[in-house]
């Protein structure tokens, strides 16, 4: 028996389904490529002066190897390499004939997560840190949608680095946000809790924001701010909700800030110790290759 071959209008819809499929890959990997150009737009002048920075200070002959130092300090420590050159341009400079960046610092045991257990033989990972805090976050909230921000040192604002649920063009728009028009920018200024009911008719939106959360899919909010100290905001936790809410209940705000206060503290912690772990073997390869070419690992 034969198949019958497939009527022409059928053929001609297959083609443009096709194509449709095709140009929407298409579409989304030029986003992707959009978003990651905005990401190292952003982290560029930092890495670059932090390189500027270490080049003069040991000797070495180029740009290149002050890089290839940055980068092996980074995957020693599994410090992102921002944040090492954010700390390299921000903390005071050493003594470059001392074998030691900071001789006289105190170290402190790493504080404990109530909410998150952490596989202390292998060492602090920011990210699985980072990962729980949104977790325990949208299960007192109810709901699968967020988000964690960090506090950008360098440039002020928000930087999102952890996100679940949420649509690729929200995580574009809200990639680095100011200091006003967003509700985690308000939980910030305020350094206290913030929900938003209803997205659409809340202020505290500027228009583009509102636009893009409810583009989203997302109809209310609420932003915990991260508390390395009273009054010390170091990033913010925001969950997302497909419908308007009423307030949260005093239960799940005291949940809410204990978790705000805890990773707050494991942050500055992290920041105190693994960073500055990685500052000094920095400063040790600094003062090993000084003068001389190194090469990207």
């Amino acid at each position: 028996m034969t198949e019958e071959p497939l009527p022409e209008t059928h053929g001609e819809e297959l083609q443009e389904e096709l194509e449709r499929v095709r140009l929407w890959e298409e579409l989304e990997r030029l986003r992707e490529e959009r978003r990651q150009l905005r990401a190292r737009m952003h982290s560029r002048p930092t890495i670059s002066r932090a390189q500027g920075m270490l080049q003069e200070r040991y000797g070495l002959p180029d740009a290149e190897s002050a890089f290839a130092l940055l980068q092996r300090a980074s995957q020693q420590y599994n410090v992102k390499l921002r944040s090492l050159a954010v700390a390299v341009v921000s903390v005071p400079r050493p003594d470059e004939r001392a074998p030691l960046w900071f001789p006289r610092r105190a170290r402190h045991a790493e504080p404990g997560l109530s909410f998150a257990e952490t596989d202390r033989s292998r060492g602090a990972n920011r990210g699985e840190v980072l990962g729980a805090v949104l977790s325990q976050t949208l299960a007192v909230v109810g709901t699968d949608m967020g988000n964690v921000q960090i506090a950008d040192r360098s440039t002020g604002g928000l930087l999102i680095e952890k996100h679940t649920g949420l649509t690729a063009d929200f995580v574009d728009f809200f990639g680095h946000v100011g200091d006003d028009g967003t509700a985690c920018a308000l939980a910030a200024q305020r350094v206290a809790q913030v929900t938003v009911q209803d997205v659409a008719t809340d202020p505290v939106f500027d228009e583009a924001a509102r636009s893009a959360i409810l583009r989203a899919g997302s109809r209310a909010c609420h932003s915990v701010p991260l508390t390395a100290a009273p009054g010390v905001c170091v990033g913010m936790v925001s969950a997302h909700l497909e419908r308007p809410v009423r307030e949260l209940t005093p239960a799940q705000l005291k949940a809410l800030e204990i978790v705000g206060v805890e990773a707050g503290r494991w942050l500055a912690w992290y920041d105190h110790t693994v960073v500055l772990d990685a500052l000094e073997y920095l400063h040790a390869l600094g003062r090993a290759r000084s003068g001389r070419r190194a090469r990207r690992q």
